[in-house]
């Protein structure tokens, strides 16, 4: 079978609520924060930077967390591991700099080009295949250059107004200096706590009046057109399949896992055909969430860690239903307060991306690739992040033609994003 064969759901369940236990539920609820806090303001600056409506804003936050929270809770009760569907932060990254070139109706019919082209693979068996060969490096050089600017836009912030931004960037790093603290208080919480009170001393929150209203979609309609597709899809694709779902893996592998490789491709490849719909962009499996719940703080007997991803689910889909919550406060606090706050939640992605381009094998593939993403240039209608790729792979074709000379499994790279 193409897709891999799990366990009735009704009997997980049965299981899950045996076992359960506060250890799971507080390492779910961890991964929660650290995949909404600082992930959250990354997806709402690039819904600013592309010129969406609150209402778009909205719909895309309701999106990638109900459909991720669904499919997290769907892949641990089918696999009983501690595996999470979340979404690209790399891609809302990207597309914080590629939406205001198009329509939104063409970025979603890239959006589905994207789900369209996973799930073809995944079906016909290519995807193993992709998976064990395509240059890991090369890519997070790509992905290093195109998060540049959000880690230089968090300092200039902190030097122009080191009371507040220094200060929240301080805190982050001081609190992750004590390790059994930060497992148990992401430090994205502690500098977004501490910047929030340096705002309200300094009289610098705009107040405005919040309303518990649920989260409502807003439907989105494709257009197809070839310079999305080569602009959007195509780095996207190259996004889902070769950093963000492999992270997952390679996670999963290393605590011992049975890892179902093609429903970890499939189900987002599906989730994303649903996520257009509301606006929201493609859907992954999560590295960093995944490492959360499959590490001993969810317990010390791993065949009950899923308990944890299922608990994520659960307060992921809590959070996509107060979405509209989420947006208007947001608007309370200067947009250099979400700046700092999404460099500061890309932080360990910035690490995994370094440490897997420039650590091993196609260094100056990925050191040509991060140099051209980092000039956001557009040649003959085709963004930077393609270019990187495809001159990256070039020079390391040219220069590091032993590097692509590995056995089937073995050699390579895969970055963990959060251990």
């Amino acid at each position: 079978m193409i897709i891999e064969k799990g366990y009735n759901l009704r009997e997980s369940l049965k299981i899950l609520w045996q076992n359960k236990n506060a250890g799971a539920i507080a390492t779910g609820l961890v991964a929660t924060l650290f995949s909404t806090m600082g992930p959250g303001m990354i997806v709402m600056n690039a819904a600013k930077s592309g010129g969406l409506t609150d209402a778009q804003a909205i719909s895309w936050l309701l999106g990638i967390y109900l459909i991720g929270g669904l499919s997290t809770m769907f892949m641990s009760l089918r696999y009983r591991i501690p595996v999470v569907t979340a979404f690209s932060i790399p891609g809302a990254v990207m597309l914080a700099k590629i939406l205001p070139n198009f329509p939104f109706s063409e970025a979603i019919g890239a959006y589905i080009v994207v789900a369209v082209v996973t799930l073809v693979l995944t079906l016909t068996g290519v995807m193993k295949k992709l998976v064990e060969h395509i240059p890991v490096p090369v890519m997070l050089g790509m992905v290093g250059g195109v998060l540049l600017s959000f880690g230089t836009s968090m300092f200039t912030a902190a030097i122009n107004m080191p009371q507040v931004y220094a200060l929240m960037i301080a805190a982050f790093f001081v609190s992750m200096a004590f390790k059994s603290f930060s497992k148990k208080v992401p430090p994205i919480v502690v500098a977004i706590v501490i910047g929030i009170v340096a705002l309200a001393f300094y009289q610098l929150i705009t107040p405005i009046p919040l309303s518990l209203e649920i989260a409502k979609p807003v439907l989105a309609l494709p257009t197809f057109s070839l310079r999305a597709i080569l602009d959007i899809s195509i780095p996207l694709f190259f996004l889902v399949i070769g950093v963000q779902n492999i992270q997952a893996v390679g996670v999963l592998m290393a605590a011992g896992y049975k890892v179902p490789i093609n429903a970890m491709y499939m189900v987002p490849a599906i989730g994303t055909f649903i996520n257009s719909l509301f606006g929201a962009h493609p859907a992954v499996t999560a590295g960093p969430s995944t490492a959360i719940c499959a590490s001993p703080s969810a317990g010390e007997k791993k065949e009950f860690r899923f308990i944890a991803a299922f608990s994520e689910g659960v307060f992921w889909v809590a959070f996509a239903l107060l979405a509209k919550i989420i947006v208007d406060s947001v608007k309370m606090v200067p947009k250099e307060f979400t700046a700092v706050l999404a460099g500061l939640a890309m932080f360990e992605v910035f690490k995994s991306a370094f440490e897997g381009a420039f650590a091993g094998k196609f260094r100056m593939g990925a050191l040509v690739a991060f140099f051209i993403a980092v000039t956001n240039l557009s040649i003959l209608n085709i963004g930077a992040p393609l270019w990187a790729i495809i001159l990256g792979l070039l020079t390391s074709f040219i220069v590091e033609r032993e590097d692509f000379r590995i056995q089937k499994g073995k050699d390579i790279e895969t970055p963990l994003a959060s251990k």
